[in-house]
């Protein structure tokens, strides 16, 4: 179908403004890489996301959903069809010990407001740089706790547009997986179930996960936050140190000097810069330690045209 018909008729089921044409990605990562998106939108109601949703399914173009683009790399040939921003779902409202939030707030903002509100359960998500639907994806966790732990619902859409909810059990969180990732579903709403607990305590352990944190990562730089998921057995970070690769670059993104585990976009770095370099360090890791390293970030999009 012609890219005017497309917009003539996205035009029609949602507002205009929230549409963009040839937008390009690298806007909304972290990593501060991505080609251009045919059609991104930013919905501010679910009612839009599922509309946007049911056309895509009834027209066959494929769709992408993308938050806050902490633990994502998006290829520069950018990515075809449309491609759903969820940040604009970003409200988070509080009824006694449950904690109700769009997928589009980030859950450092949830975590606060539980702590405003001396709720304890979310001290662990005080550094995820992450939104809350992407937290739900793939059940981010950090410090000993993870989404699984407090997480009550989340309403998601499917490939066509119809709403689910789904409990804590039904959601099948299990290390950096979910059944939202397994279904191809987005989320849209999220909501927590925490225990009443002393401010002060619930600030100390914030605190000292913040400095742990900041005293440990490459904050000072672009990256995709934390790159392979943790080996049976073994730690990613220490393998990759063992491998003297720590310092390693290819073109503009290298290795962190300061923790292994994330790679670092320290000069005009491409997506294609972080996926030879990813595949360079399992290559390495494989050869003198046999241990597969898997990806934790999301690595999407259509490769560059030469």
């Amino acid at each position: 179908m012609h890219k005017d018909n497309i917009l003539k008729e996205l035009k029609a089921i949602v507002p205009s403004e929230i549409i963009k044409i040839d937008e390009p990605l690298k806007k909304y990562t972290y990593t501060q890489t991505g080609g251009k998106a045919d059609y991104y939108l930013s919905p501010t109601k679910n009612e839009h996301v599922q509309a946007i949703v049911h056309y895509a399914y009834t027209k066959d173009i494929p769709v992408t959903y993308l938050g806050n683009g902490s633990n994502i790399i998006i290829r520069e040939g950018g990515i075809r069809g449309i491609v759903i921003s969820l940040l604009s779902l970003d409200y988070i409202d509080v009824s006694d010990d449950a904690i109700i939030s769009g997928s589009g707030a980030a859950i450092i903002d949830v975590s606060r407001t539980a702590r405003d509100h001396a709720l304890t359960g979310l001290e662990f998500a005080c550094g995820i740089p992450g939104s809350i639907g992407g937290a739900v994806f793939m059940n981010a966790g950090a410090y000993g706790g993870e989404v699984k732990d407090c997480i009550d619902y989340a309403l998601c859409v499917n490939d066509k547009g119809e709403l689910i909810t789904l409990t804590n059990k039904e959601l099948e969180l299990d290390y950096r997986n979910s059944i939202v990732q397994q279904k191809h579903l987005v989320v849209l709403e999220a909501a927590f179930t925490l225990a009443p607990g002393n401010l002060d305590e619930i600030q100390a352990t914030m605190d000292d996960l913040t400095e742990r944190r900041e005293t440990k990562q490459p904050l000072e730089y672009p990256s995709c936050g934390s790159v392979f998921q943790r080996p049976p057995g073994h730690f990613a970070g220490k393998l990759i140190q063992d491998s003297d690769l720590q310092g390693h670059r290819i073109g503009g993104v290298e290795v962190s000097k300061k923790h292994a585990g994330f790679m670092v976009n320290v000069d005009k770095g491409t997506a294609t810069d972080y996926e030879d370099l990813i595949h360079h360090v399992q290559e390495v890791v494989k050869e003198k330690f046999d241990v597969d390293l898997h990806p934790e970030v999301r690595i999407i999009g259509d490769h560059p045209v030469d």
